[in-house]
């Protein structure tokens, strides 16, 4: 139940269309080049991609976290 809300606030977290994935450290270039292609709307449809970690995912969230700030 507790991975349920978990992927639940993960969609809810969105991806700015404009978002350069490029550089973003601690995330692999093969991660990287992924989500370019890709272009999630948000980190649930990001940790859906194929190849994507669950480590990406958090680290992505801290790149947005800081974006807002």
């Amino acid at each position: 139940m507790r991975d349920i809300h978990k992927f639940k606030d993960l969609e809810k977290i969105k991806i700015p269309e404009n978002f350069i994935y490029k550089g973003l450290s601690g995330i692999s270039t093969e991660i990287q080049e992924k989500l370019t292609e890709v272009k999630p709307v948000c980190l649930g449809q990001a940790s859906r991609v194929s190849g994507v970690t669950p480590a990406a995912i958090m680290l992505l969230m801290i790149h947005l976290r800081k974006r807002k700030r």
